[in-house]
């Protein structure tokens, strides 16, 4: 009869404990796949953004942007843009069906030429309407966008956040890491580093005012992007956030973006 030393001796013998350990990487992957599984299920959300643009000299312009967002299973998410001011943009509006490998479907519609254009969206590390946001930070978050690996825990202000590196699996992204802060407790995104192709320090961009919706769903009311390298910056103002509207696949299609108000 075996006793219980002999028992764990045979155990740690037929299972090492290398078996269970955990490395960096299968942490940071799991640390994602809880962060998208814990946003899941939010359907879809309209939003209203003020986008303030600073360049190096302290000087600001403003933009008003109505957004609408439709969760897809399998898939990235399909967002849509639509901007009210100022006078020269007003009218214009941009159509993504986001993807995580692939290059995004986008559509773009000019009212001074009154028709719809498909765009190249091969180089999704190009600048959001001159912002210090590039397309592909704007995206939908998809696991597969990335690989990870974890560094570590820390305090970020009053939370406690998991920081993890992930790098892009798509070949042309504008950058070769990031290193993100994902709080312990609701898998919010506070803070972002990242860095180029040259792997210097690029941008950063720091989450905050973060509201709750639907007693579950966490967004951000602000979100600001600055670029150590230009010295540019870019805020943006989340306001009026709806969940669950009723939007649907009609509602994002580039047949009828021209029409949509």
């Amino acid at each position: 009869m075996f006793n219980v030393k002999s028992l764990i001796v045979l155990t740690c013998i037929a299972f090492p404990m290398t078996a269970f350990a955990q490395s960096p990487e299968e942490k940071g992957l799991e640390i994602a796949m809880a962060a998208k599984a814990y946003d899941r299920g939010f359907t879809d959300f309209t939003a209203n953004m003020v986008m303030t643009l600073k360049n190096k000299s302290g000087q600001t312009s403003k933009r008003l942007i109505r957004i609408r967002s439709l969760e897809v299973e399998g898939d990235g998410d399909k967002s849509l843009s639509i901007f009210d001011e100022p006078a020269d943009v007003k009218g214009t509006k941009m159509l993504t069906y986001s993807h995580g490998l692939e290059a995004d479907d986008q559509w773009l519609y000019l009212p001074a030429l009154k028709k719809v254009k498909r765009i190249s969206s091969r180089n999704k590390s190009g600048p959001f309407m001159g912002s210090t946001f590039a397309f592909e930070d704007l995206s939908s978050q998809e696991v597969e966008k990335y690989t990870y690996k974890y560094l570590r825990d820390e305090a970020c202000g009053e939370l406690s956040c998991y920081v993890i590196e992930r790098y892009p699996a798509y070949k042309f992204s504008g950058y070769t890491r990031q290193i993100a802060w994902i709080d312990t407790e609701a898998y919010r995104m506070v803070k972002v580093e990242f860095y180029d192709r040259k792997k210097s320090l690029l941008k950063t961009l720091v989450s905050s005012d973060f509201q709750q919706f639907l007693g579950h769903y966490w967004r951000p009311g602000l979100m600001d992007m600055v670029n150590h390298q230009t010295g540019k910056s870019t805020l943006l103002e989340w306001k009026d956030y709806e969940f669950k509207t009723g939007l649907g696949d009609r509602d994002f299609r580039s047949q009828t973006l021209k029409r949509i108000k």
